[in-house]
């Protein structure tokens, strides 16, 4: 597994396998509040996207690289993504433009905090850490036409 920098995730099983979900590690701020640094998502590769979505795509400039944004709207070529928080540097489609549909990879359903190493795992570690940790990323359209506005 090689750690991709800011704002990108680790690739786990990627679509090369006949199963439809994977795994990816994000790595930076780029999406917070949605995904924090370390947050496991789980990716259904080959999913429809609509405006709204969390998607993971290969980077258009560097296509070793995948990376997690918001689909914002869809545009002749492509799509326009970005990241949630845009505070942090910029590395979506303000930098490298529209993303072609070939290199949107799949759709975020959920993510999860890893568990803390060293913790006890009893029952109830497990069923808080389940109640805390796991949550499905919902698509925002309401914050895509706010991104998009910008």
């Amino acid at each position: 597994m090689a750690d991709y920098g800011q704002g990108q995730p680790r690739e786990q099983g990627l679509p090369a396998s006949l199963l439809p979900f994977g795994r990816a590690e994000v790595t930076g701020l780029s999406m917070v509040p949605t995904l924090r640094h370390r947050d496991q998502v789980l990716v259904h590769w080959g999913a429809a996207v609509r405006a709204g979505d969390v998607v993971v795509l290969r980077h258009p400039l560097r296509q070793d690289l995948l990376v997690v944004k918001r689909a914002v709207e869809r545009r002749e070529g492509g799509w326009w993504v970005l990241g949630d928080n845009q505070d942090e540097e910029v590395s979506d489609s303000r930098a490298f433009g529209v993303v072609p549909p070939a290199l949107v990879l799949g759709r975020v359903r959920a993510r999860y905090r890893p568990v803390r190493a060293g913790r006890q795992r009893s029952v109830g570690v497990v069923l808080s850490w389940l109640a805390g940790a796991v949550r499905p990323v919902w698509a925002d359209r309401s914050l895509s036409r706010r991104l998009r506005a910008r």
